[in-house]
């Protein structure tokens, strides 16, 4: 990890707001931001800078250690291999496919060397890259593959969102309603529960970490009555964990879990699907969400959002999530500094 703290960002769609909240955020630096590059091709920036009428400096540079200094007078962008189509705001090119996928392989490559102390990633449109053969259900899996790869084992990620104040992890991410029952097994629930459990720890710096662990059905099952996943599989996994040395609950109520009085109990919460752990955090914070992806060798974040075409090209898109992205990559990478 370099002795300053630097971090890569993979530029994401050039069609979306990605490289106008980088632009603003940048511009917007006065407000303490570590210092950053993004891999990815000038033309793009400047073109976008001119087309939002942003009066930015932007430098190429050949190698990270060129980022620090540059970054002080310069948005830096390390060239990256690939061409560039036409990326008109609002409307998504595959043809940019290959050199998306390569900025963000680019940065994680330069995270597992050590060259940078983390990256972010700017938004995707995963349809877009699955026109041209992308192979992942999105950046965390890809990211996951990408470690895996080169420490020959396997890293799964484990995708947390987060406001100030609140932490969110999932059992299950991108599936469908009926398909979540039959994913949710008590191996896998100890497993991300011991995974987060070191991660607070070790990222979050905090030495007794208390995890809330939310039931499946309406009111946790209220006892087998509305449902069965709690008594027979989710507060087993709960009890076994605390013979384990986790300070873990049994399966909470999702519809009183969050509020003020018991977001102040614990230090994250384990939900079992998509939406039970992220309409929280969004409707606390629409604009200021992260996401964290935690259980790697590496450091990843992203804004906790998409690419916004709806919005792009129109200078309104806010960079506060991304702002916020770079601070929590900047703020775990102190915490494992500080222990290794």
């Amino acid at each position: 990890m370099p002795e300053t703290m630097l971090f890569a960002v993979s530029m994401g769609d050039p069609s979306g707001v990605g490289i106008e909240i980088a632009l603003k955020a940048w511009l917007e630096r006065r407000q303490y931001l570590p210092a950053f590059f993004i891999i990815g091709k000038k033309e793009i920036f400047v073109q976008t800078a001119q087309r939002l009428g942003l009066e930015i400096n932007i430098a190429n540079i050949s190698n990270p250690n060129q980022a620090h200094e540059t970054f002080t007078r310069a948005l830096p962008i390390l060239d990256i291999d690939g061409v560039v189509s036409d990326f008109d705001a609002g409307k998504p090119n595959s043809d940019n496919a290959e050199i998306i996928i390569n900025s963000i392989k680019k940065a994680t490559e330069m995270a597992i060397s050590g060259e940078v102390s983390g990256i972010v990633t700017l938004p995707i449109a995963k349809s877009v890259l699955y026109a041209e053969g992308f192979k992942f259900p999105g950046h965390t899996e890809y990211i996951s593959h990408l470690c895996s790869e080169h420490y020959i084992k396997n890293h799964e990620a484990i995708m947390m969102l987060s406001v100030d104040g609140l932490r969110v992890a999932l059992v299950t991410i991108h599936d469908p309603i009926f398909k979540v029952p039959e994913l949710i097994t008590k191996d896998k629930i100890i497993t991300l529960a011991h995974a987060l459990n070191q991660s607070m720890k070790d990222d979050f710096g905090i030495k007794a970490p208390k995890i809330a662990l939310l039931g499946l059905n309406p009111h946790a099952g209220e006892d087998g009555a509305i449902g069965r996943e709690e008594v027979e599989i989710i507060n087993p996994a709960a009890n076994q964990l605390r013979a384990e040395g986790v300070d873990i609950t049994d399966a909470l109520p999702a519809d009183t879990a969050f509020a003020d009085f018991n977001r102040t109990q614990y230090d994250i919460y384990l939900a079992m699907y998509h939406d039970q752990g992220l309409i929280p955090v969004k409707a606390l914070d629409f604009h200021g969400g992260v996401n964290t992806s935690l259980n790697l060798p590496i450091i990843r974040t992203s804004p906790d959002h998409g690419t916004g075409f709806g919005i792009a090209g129109k200078n309104i898109a806010r960079y506060d999530s991304f702002e916020n992205a770079l601070k929590m990559a900047n703020a775990i990478a102190t915490n494992r500094k500080q222990i290794a």
